[in-house]
């Protein structure tokens, strides 16, 4: 595993995952999930019956 890490651009890919994992977890963990979900996807509606 450590040889593994030796190499830069390994390496910074793996920083690059972990801090765009904790940028996500802190812009989800900010908001209400109901309120993120209704700017995101509209509320469904039924269609008129004939």
């Amino acid at each position: 595993m450590i040889k593994l890490l030796k190499s830069d651009i390994t390496r910074l890919f793996a920083l690059g995952f972990a801090g765009g994992a904790v940028l996500v977890f802190t812009v989800m963990s900010s908001e209400p999930i109901d309120t993120m979900a209704g700017g995101i996807v509209p509320v469904a509606e039924a269609a008129a019956t004939r």
